[in-house]
């Protein structure tokens, strides 16, 4: 496996469209590069002292450039199939703050995100939760980085509906069987929520149940959507102090 760490810099000042540097900022950025470099290499040297494996491939990639455009180029050259980063809570709070590198990695990537808060120590992903309202048609590129970890770790996958009072659909009854038998070989649990807001219905059975691992699929025209997509950070509802796994709707076939 290989796995690439990423750190990017800019100066204060910069042309944005042309990110064409003066010669004053010249040595500025090459104070940058160092840190960059230095730092980068200071967590590679960590990883491979600390856990160490024959089958791991690290490289360190330190790009003058924005976050955010540096993953769109990784992710359209196809040399990245999942991303992991980390998420600071606001000031005095632990749990997960979405902010707008965040937002913007969700809405431009094709392949899954794992956003992990700041200070999260590890736990074993024994209890996943797995929201979602039925209105996907479920496909292998969806279940497999479910039942990837769930088998790994022996996780069993909580899947949660909010019912809105209505029954399901036709459409979503047979994605419903659809999901059903793509966990089969997992262990799983079907559970129904009545008379919530999903936001709510989501922290409480996180708490409750004690999940590990939250999941969901980000597809448009869905409550995911709704939830990150059409409110401010402020008003995100969602209080997170666990990972939390954002696998896109279509994912680039590599």
């Amino acid at each position: 496996m290989h796995f690439s760490f990423i750190n990017t810099f800019t100066p204060v000042i910069y042309n944005v469209e042309y990110l064409q540097v003066s010669s004053a900022q010249f040595g500025l950025v090459d104070a940058m590069k160092e840190v960059s470099t230095k730092g980068l290499k200071t967590m590679s040297d960590r990883i491979n002292k600390e856990f160490k494996n024959p089958n791991h491939k690290i490289s360190e990639i330190s790009s003058f450039n924005l976050l955010i455009e540096e993953i769109r180029e990784l992710d359209r050259a196809h040399l990245i199939d999942f991303i992991v980063m980390g998420t600071k809570g606001a000031t005095g709070a632990k749990e997960i703050l979405f902010g707008s590198n965040t937002i913007h990695v969700l809405k431009s990537v094709k392949c899954p995100v794992l956003a992990i808060p700041s200070d999260f120590e590890y736990e074993t992903p024994l209890e996943v939760l797995f929201p979602t309202d039925f209105n996907i048609n479920y496909s292998k590129s969806h279940i497999n980085p479910i039942t990837a970890i769930a088998k790994q770790y022996n996780s069993r996958v909580n899947v949660l509906h909010v019912s809105t009072g209505y029954d399901l659909t036709e459409m979503q009854y047979k994605n419903m069987k659809t999901l059903e038998a793509s966990l089969k070989d997992i262990a799983n649990i079907f559970h129904e929520v009545r008379n919530q807001n999903i936001d709510d219905a989501i922290n409480e059975f996180q708490i409750k149940a004690k999940i590990n691992l939250l999941i969901m699929i980000n597809n448009k025209h869905s409550f995911f959507e709704n939830l990150f997509f059409k409110s401010t950070i402020n008003k995100i509802g969602l209080h997170l102090n666990i990972p939390f796994l954002v696998i896109p709707s279509i994912i680039d076939k590599k």
